[in-house]
């Protein structure tokens, strides 16, 4: 546990350090406000989007039409970014072999890597989500939200079913996390290990809105990153939420399984 958190520590420390790291934080932080504000000063409101016809009415419209674009693209970005080049780096600067050699396993150096890459994207997660919820309660107001079924929720039910909707997007974040991890092991390349997950996520999202075997679009991350939409319904229905977590979590295990196995084989005798 020790040789575990002092790896823990200094990854954390490493991301924190980080430019791009402290950047994406801002942006998340900023981001939404920017979104509500700009709703505010125009007379057309983005109809099309799920909420976006109540971004004036209510506060709580914010946080879910800013869901609604982040599940597609964004939290798959997000996760890449922090866990992209975690591993690709040490590879790149000859450092690995440094650190194994420091009375620090392979096997605390990989799960220090992987809690500390899962903290910082969930604290991104919840950065985007606290963000525009207060943006959107202060620049519009804690009035009622109308569900799915078009149902008046109350503020303090409104607030506890935009939390549940975040909540619900983080593990299918956190998988696409494990595979930008694993492609960073496998390639030893901080560009795949970005940009493999985004593209992923981008097929998978694109196939999710398409009208094609249920079957196939059930087993995608994407359709779990939209599955929060049965909580905000009237009545709810969990299933598909249900059946997306569990799907989500088959990639965490597995993409962590393969990295964890690569990297406990991986030849470090160069650098």
């Amino acid at each position: 546990m020790s040789s575990f958190a002092s790896v823990y520590g200094v990854e954390c420390r490493k991301l924190l350090a980080q430019t791009r790291v402290r950047a994406l934080m801002v942006f998340l932080l900023v981001v939404p406000w920017l979104y509500i504000g700009l709703i505010l000063h125009q007379d057309r409101l983005p109809l099309e989007t799920l909420y976006g016809r109540y971004l004036k009415d209510t506060g709580y419209a914010t946080p879910l039409a800013i869901l609604v674009y982040a599940s597609q693209w964004v939290l798959p970005l997000i996760a890449a970014l922090l866990a992209g080049d975690v591993f690709s780096s040490e590879d790149q600067q000859g450092t690995l072999k440094t650190i194994l050699t420091r009375s620090v396993g392979r096997t605390a150096v990989f799960w220090g890597k992987l809690a500390a890459v899962f903290t910082f994207t969930t604290i991104a997660v919840v950065v985007v989500a606290a963000s525009a919820t207060v943006a959107g309660i202060i620049t519009v107001g804690n009035d009622p939200l109308v569900d799915v079924g078009g149902v008046l929720r109350p503020a303090s039910t409104a607030l506890g079913l935009v939390a549940a909707s975040w909540a619900t997007v983080l593990l299918p974040t956190l998988a696409f996390g494990a595979i930008a991890m694993m492609v960073s092991i496998l390639t030893r390349s901080s560009v795949l290990g970005v940009i493999v997950p985004v593209v992923l996520g981008l097929v998978m999202q694109l196939y999710t809105f398409l009208n094609a075997w249920d079957t196939v679009r059930h087993v995608l991350l994407g359709y779990t990153m939209s599955a929060w939409r049965g909580i905000l319904d009237s009545p709810t229905y969990y299933a598909p939420l249900a059946r997306g977590l569990l799907v989500a979590a088959v990639y965490l295990v597995i993409a962590t399984s393969i990295g964890f196995v690569v990297f406990r084989r991986r030849d470090v005798a160069g650098g």
